[in-house]
This record gives structure tokens, C-alpha cells and sequence, in this order.
């Protein structure tokens, strides 16, 4: 998978014009995303912006791969629920018609490596965990891994840098915490599709109880650009009736993009709940549908 161009192409460092524009259009999906946002004409964002609508337009689309007004579409509290009546992938049958090769699972070429429950009831104890702030398309990222691989992402948009560090700190609270940025860094840019190495496997080291991990494996199979609902989860893994169970196992996923918790909605097609944020939530699922739709 390629993500569209805007904030996946993370600027390297020394890249002036990279580094303007990527806060540039960072600040203007912040502005579209704001509770009067989605309804802001193309001259209301270019003038915040301090840019001419036309030359607005064509960096915003440069980057983003949609214009200003179809992202603006798909923030739009509605979207949830159109993706539920277009895009539901029912897990039972994703194998079957073949959607399941269109999973984050197939485009990050992940490598998934479980711990054990042993290890998991440890609370870490003896792991060491690396960590460390990497910006991403949703905000200030916060990346941890172990030598195994990638065993946490937060982000810090909505909740900020100390709560997120405090709550991801408090999952393992008897490992080796070492801040190195620059270990886990590879690892995070091919998680946001702006590596180099993307025929290389990213790892995931997932670290949870046995029935987290059965679910988390369930929403590996939601393909990008789709969505599911709690109860789907809950009948793939065998326990139908244990949707609120499902929910808050889906809560507490640890590596949040790359294991895509953000696909689950409410039967409704309500948004439910998200752990980093419900605007860190729609602009995933935005970010998505921009993706697939213009590269179908």
C-alpha cells in the first residue's frame, strides 16, 4: 500500500520546503476537522492558511490526493455510518471474496509475533521497551518496540504527550522503558507508508491476554478502506454473545493504525468509542476512504 502523499511523506530532516508543508497541511486538516470546519469554504481555509484559494487548492490536493472539499466530505459525522451501508465486510466471508488481501496485514507487510501468556502475565517484566516521538499523519506519535518489534503506538493529539506516555507506560508496568527515537524509527515510517523499506516485513510484537490477541487478530483481517461492528468481531472469534467483552478488548489494542481499531463501529454505525480521540478516529477512516477511492 501507498498512502496518499500529504502527511505520509514525512519530511526528512534538513527538507525545508518538506517540513512547511507538511505543518502546513497538518494545520489545515486540523482546521477542516474542527467542529465548524466541514462546512468552511475554500476561501475561508486557504485565507487561515495564509494562501490564495487556487494555490490552497492545488498543495492541499498535491498532498492529499483529494481536494479540499471531498476530505471535508468525508469527516462529516455521516461518513461512519455510509461506511457501514457501503463498505461492511462481514469477517466470516472476507477469505472467501477475497478481501482480506487488502488488510493491513497484506499492505504493511507486517510480521506478527505474539507473547506469550506467560510472558503477558509477567506484566513485561525482563522486556526491554523502547520508545520515543515520531511524528505521524494523525498528530504526535507516540512509537515503543521491543527488539522483537513494534509493540505500541499512541497518539497524542487529543489526550497529549504526557497522559499518552503515562498510559502506555502503565500496559507493562514492570519492563525497562529506554527512550531511542532513532532504533524504532524505520519500523514507524513504514508503519505511515513513508519508509524505504517497504519490501522489508515491519514486525509487530503483540503483547496482550489470549483472548485480546484473538481479537486484535480479527481486526488485522478488516481491509483498508473498510469497516466492521463489534458483534461481527465477536462471532469470528467464536464468542458471539461477548460483544461488550469484544469492545473493550478492541479499546485496549496497544499498536493502534497498524492493528486497525479504528474499522470497528457500533451496529448503528455510530463511531463508538476510540481510545486516542474520536477526531484521531475519523481522520483515519477519512484518510482511508480518500486512499481507496482514488486509487480504485
Amino acid at each position: 500500500m501507498t498512502m496518499p502523499q500529504t502527511l505520509s511523506q514525512l519530511p526528512s530532516d534538513g527538507d525545508a520546503e518538506n517540513s512547511y508543508y507538511y505543518q502546513l497541511m497538518r494545520r489545515a486538516i486540523d482546521r477542516i476537522d474542527a467542529p465548524d470546519g466541514r462546512d468552511l469554504s475554500l476561501e475561508d481555509i486557504a485565507r487561515d492558511m495564509n494562501l490564495s484559494p487556487a494555490h490552497f487548492q492545488r498543495v492541499f490536493s498535491r498532498w492529499a490526493g483529494v481536494s479540499p472539499k471531498r476530505f471535508q466530505q468525508w469527516l462529516k459525522l455521516d461518513h461512519a455510518k455510509r461506511m457501514l451501508a457501503d463498505r461492511h465486510t462481514m469477517l466470516e466471508t472476507a477469505d472467501a471474496v477475497g478481501l482480506s488481501g487488502g488488510g493491513r496485514l497484506h499492505d504493511l507487510f507486517l510480521r506478527w509475533e505474539a507473547m506469550s501468556p506467560g510472558e503477558f502475565a509477567r506484566g513485561g517484566e525482563g522486556l526491554k521497551i523502547y520508545w520515543g516521538w515520531i511524528e505521524s499523519p494523525f498528530g504526535p506519535s507516540l512509537v515503543m518496540g521491543t527488539e522483537r518489534g513494534i509493540c505500541g503506538i499512541g497518539f497524542a493529539a487529543e489526550a497529549g504527550e504526557e497522559a499518552t506516555l503515562e498510559d502506555m507506560v502503565s500496559r507493562w508496568p514492570k519492563a525497562e522503558f529506554v527512550e531511542d527515537p532513532m532504533m524504532l524509527r524505520p519500523w514507524a515510517l513504514n508503519a505511515y507508508g513513508a519508509g524505504h523499506g517497504q519490501n522489508e516485513k515491519t514486525p509487530l510484537f503483540v503483547i496482550g491476554a489470549p483472548f485480546q490477541i484473538k481479537v486484535w487478530e480479527a481486526l488485522m483481517q478488516i481491509p483498508t478502506g473498510h469497516v466492521t461492528t463489534y458483534s461481527d468481531i465477536a462471532r469470528v472469534i467464536g464468542n458471539p454473545k461477548a460483544v461488550r467483552a469484544v469492545g473493550t478488548a478492541v479499546g485496549r489494542n496497544p499498536i493502534s493504525w497498524l492493528i486497525p481499531c479504528h474499522r470497528a463501529l457500533r451496529k448503528s454505525g455510530a463511531l463508538g468509542g476510540y481510545h486516542w480521540g474520536l477526531p484521531v478516529k475519523r481522520a483515519m477512516l477519512a484518510w482511508e476512504t480518500a486512499e481507496t477511492a482514488e486509487t480504485a
